[in-house]
């Protein structure tokens, strides 16, 4: 099996795993219990609540555990806008935001909420003026991506971020970090964000768990309410074996962000060497962009019959977002990915686990689907 679908989710790497295991096994009390099975069960936790607070350069009372990024960037939208959108009532984002964002905007809009989505400019490009001259005095929340997940496109967060708030201090900022955590180095006092979403199973984690940073002094209105579990802002008992495998990958990552990095962008450059040499493939990725993850367009052959003959050759793609299961979720046109060329989109997402070997046998696979699949 090769498996180019990393950008959907990643194989749980084995000290993960284990992590989960021995939360399941051995530390399996409730973290809130009082007697000595629920104080192991939090300390477990605590261990890796505070590993992936130093991952952002914060402190662990910034984390907050939820069940994955969908959920973080909910709480994020709605429970900043229920603390601060009494009066203020604008929010800001940019166009190629994650569904759990972008839906969560469009329910926020339908109460009231006046969202201003920012688009590239005609060169495909964001450019931080763009966001700055959208907010006012009105605007109470900015949020954008930091890597897109359908492009790998890296966006402006950093730039943006430091000149709102410093012309606009009261904007809470949160960005979706997703594509960009333990694949770029991140921290959270550089990127000025208040808020910031994380996922476990993006890297090398387990699926159902996820973080939320929020800087101090920043107020959430629960949008769960029952316990006072994290604060009382996400209440309902921790998933321990979970939350332990996310931080036993983030423990297992960190000091190597940059070796993997570059690992990664060779894999990308000798990806980009064999398409250039199949007819009709083009690249809809910017040469600039995450080397993590690779959008083409395979010569007017549309992605699901493509994606399935890949399959057939146990390669694994996908042709877009998982989340959108399939369909288009508007961001390639954002990028000015339109017609054939966005109905020929495929997703090519590596991590540096990925061989040089297992990309050369997915050019000769793909060569080979453009030349016996009917469009």
């Amino acid at each position: 099996m090769i498996y180019l679908d990393n950008a959907a989710t990643t194989k749980p790497c084995e000290e993960a795993v284990k992590a989960a295991v021995e939360a399941m096994t051995v530390n399996f009390g409730n973290p809130s219990s009082l007697h000595r099975a629920g104080l192991d069960a939090q300390l477990a936790m605590d261990k890796a609540r505070k590993v992936i607070a130093d991952s952002l350069g914060a402190s662990p009372e910034n984390i907050l555990f939820t069940s994955g990024a969908t959920e973080s960037n909910n709480l994020a939208l709605r429970g900043a806008s229920a603390a601060y959108g009494k009066k203020r009532r604008k929010i800001v984002a940019s166009a190629v935001e994650h569904a759990s964002v972008d839906e969560t905007l469009s329910d926020l809009e339908s109460k009231g909420f006046e969202v201003v989505r920012i688009s590239p400019r005609g060169d495909g490009r964001f450019y931080p003026e763009d966001f700055l001259s959208a907010c006012d005095e009105d605007t109470v929340l900015l949020t954008m991506m930091c890597v897109n997940n359908e492009t790998g496109y890296i966006l402006p967060v950093k730039e943006v971020f430091t000149a709102v708030k410093r012309r606009f201090k009261d904007i809470i900022t949160h960005t979706d970090c997703v594509q960009a955590y333990m694949k770029l180095p991140i921290k959270a006092s550089s990127l000025g964000a208040d808020l910031i979403s994380l996922s476990g199973h993006k890297i090398h984690g387990v699926k159902g768990a996820g973080a939320l940073y929020i800087k101090k002094g920043v107020r959430l209105i629960p949008v769960v309410t029952g316990g006072k579990q994290e604060k009382g802002i996400r209440s309902g008992t921790e998933s321990v074996p979970l939350i332990c495998a996310f931080g036993a990958a983030v423990e297992k990552l960190s000091p190597t962000i940059k070796q993997r990095y570059e690992t990664v962008s060779g894999l990308k450059s000798r990806l980009s060497e064999l398409l250039s040499a199949i007819e009709g493939v083009s690249l809809n990725s910017p040469e600039d962009g995450s080397p993590y993850v690779v959008n083409i367009s395979a010569a007017g052959k549309r992605s699901e019959i493509m994606l399935h003959y890949l399959e057939s050759r146990e390669i694994y793609v996908s042709s877009g977002s998982a989340c959108s299961k399939g369909q288009q979720s508007g961001v390639p046109a954002q990028f000015g990915i339109t017609g054939k060329r966005a109905d020929s989109a495929l997703r090519i997402s590596m991590t540096a686990e990925t061989t040089e070997a297992e990309i050369e046998q997915f050019a000769d696979a793909l060569r080979e689907g453009i030349a016996n699949v009917r469009g």
